[in-house]
């Protein structure tokens, strides 16, 4: 029994003719009577009779369309499905969260790229509160940055680079000048600075949640558009240090001692289950892993991240090139 078999069978039990069915599949009338006696050779069945100017089904010819029909359905949607995904598979749909983008992206797709060339990358940065739908419904392969909550779909959630953040100010700051008790609280009352994931993750809300006050924050665009602020010695910020060690040597920044900093934090890698996603998807996950990976991320020079919130980044995988676009 064929799939061609079963499609002439279906068509022939549809039509209620050879030769209409024939006609539709472009092929003979003997054609579709070698199939329909092939059929009953395996089956052990008529399927079909002459009846008057035409042909009916017999029990088993009536079973067999069913069933027929249904499998010829699903093949049909098989072709289909594999058709999008190759046509999906053409591009590797990355969701980022803003600081992780903004920090290390570009870094771990550049590296990336290095190792496995091929195909473009969309890159969506967004605070990505329901990352775990987003990848269940596969509008993206892959999340980086944050570890989806809980979710009905079973997710693959690798962690791949831990961070700290520490509290600075410019040298000059008054601030900068205070013995090490009077910071906390005179901290509480400056303006404080962030990039758009004010809050970030689970591990940093704990923190802002458990402070005895809360200061006045001001996000903005990007990490670097608040780091500005704050060297030009408006206000503070709790800013990743590895990011920072440059401002730190030189001077231009100086660590406030505050109490429960460092606040450590993890960036995650996230996808469906092996096998539910494309390879690209799941050799990005597992090279984020990668001492390579993390030596890339952590090298100085600049964090070489990605673009703002809410912004689209095509990034040329083969070519290791990195545009905006939005």
């Amino acid at each position: 029994m064929t799939l061609s078999q079963l499609r002439t069978f279906a068509l022939v039990a549809r039509l209620g003719s050879l030769r209409a069915a024939a006609q539709e599949l472009g092929i003979s009338e003997p054609a579709v009577s070698a199939a329909l006696a092939a059929l009953r050779a395996d089956l052990g069945d008529a399927l079909v009779v002459r009846a008057g100017s035409g042909i009916a089904l017999t029990p088993g010819g009536r079973a067999l369309a069913g069933y027929a029909q249904e499998i010829v359905g699903l093949a049909e949607q098989s072709r289909r499905e594999v058709a999008r995904a190759a046509q999906d598979g053409a591009e590797l749909r990355i969701l980022a969260t803003p600081a992780f983008a903004e920090h290390a992206a570009g870094r771990l797709l550049e590296a990336y790229a290095r190792r496995h060339p091929g195909p473009a990358a969309r890159v969506v940065v967004d605070a990505a509160d329901d990352a775990g739908a987003l990848l269940g419904e596969r509008a993206y392969d892959i999340a980086l940055g944050i570890r989806p909550a809980r979710s009905s779909t079973p997710l693959h959630a690798l962690p791949f680079l831990r961070y700290r953040r520490i509290l600075v100010a410019a040298a000059h700051h008054p601030l900068a000048a205070l013995p090490p008790p009077r910071v906390p609280g005179k901290a509480l009352t400056q303006r404080w600075f962030s990039g758009p994931s004010a809050g970030g993750p689970l591990e940093e809300q704990r923190w802002f949640a458990n402070l005895p006050a809360v200061p006045e924050l001001v996000q903005l665009d990007s990490e670097a558009a608040a780091l500005a602020a704050v060297r030009a010695g408006e206000g503070l910020m709790l800013a990743v240090a590895h990011v920072i060690r440059h401002d730190l040597a030189s001077g231009g920044l100086v660590q406030l001692g505050f109490p429960g900093t460092p606040v450590s934090g993890m960036w995650w890698a996230s996808t469906l289950l092996p096998g539910r996603v494309p390879a690209a998807a799941d050799a990005l996950l597992r090279f984020a892993g990668s001492a390579e990976a993390t030596e890339a991320m952590m090298a100085a020079g600049g964090p070489r991240g990605l673009v703002r919130r809410g912004t689209q980044v095509h990034v040329a995988l083969w070519s290791s090139r990195v545009s905006g676009k939005g």
